[in-house]
């Protein structure tokens, strides 16, 4: 799938269906957050691959926001070192993470954001690190509409040159060449 097609139609997924994912796969998922840039290079991150039900079972009972954790084959837990740009660079990693899935059809949806202090004694985290996220993968249970997504109107997020300055669009080839200079 080409990049810009998974940014377009990656959606989030919370139900999933009872298959695994193959280790080829797994392995893309957590390299394509390995290979994510960060400040200064300094990788402030470790990323925990979780395949063992049991463990799924108990992130998922203790993840507030996402006890659907309990039904993936699949998780990776994002656990930052105390740094300025850890949030940042691990938000990174999990973006990172999602397309690579996505575009091999595997869903997922990011779980936390703080507040998994539970993960760290069932996942053997340092005290060092926190765990910023869990991000649950597999294969969708049902059809997901890929591209349907619920967004303001690009004119309201995004100005050109300057702040309020309208984005003309003359065209689809004119406009992504436009939102290129903005990458």
């Amino acid at each position: 799938m080409e990049v810009f097609e998974a940014v377009r139609t990656v959606r989030a997924v919370r139900e999933f269906q009872d298959k695994p994912i193959p280790p080829d796969a797994a392995r893309r998922i957590v390299e394509g957050a390995h290979l994510t840039g960060s400040a200064s290079n300094r990788q402030p991150w470790h990323f925990i691959a979780v395949d063992d039900p049991d463990t799924l079972r108990q992130l998922g009972a203790i993840a507030r926001s996402g006890p659907y954790i309990a039904q993936a084959p699949f998780a990776v837990a994002v656990c930052t070192e105390d740094t300025p740009f850890a949030v940042s660079d691990a938000s990174r990693a999990i973006q990172s993470m999602l397309v690579t899935a996505w575009s091999e059809g595997i869903g997922s949806n990011w779980v936390g954001f703080g507040g998994l202090e539970g993960a760290k004694p069932i996942l053997g985290v340092p005290d060092n690190l926190d765990v910023l996220a869990i991000v649950p993968f597999g294969y969708p249970a049902r059809p997901v509409g890929k591209g349907r997504k619920q967004r303001k109107p690009l004119a309201q997020v995004v100005s050109r040159n300057s702040f309020g300055q309208p984005l003309e669009q003359t065209s689809n080839r004119a406009l992504r060449l436009v939102m290129l200079t903005f990458a």
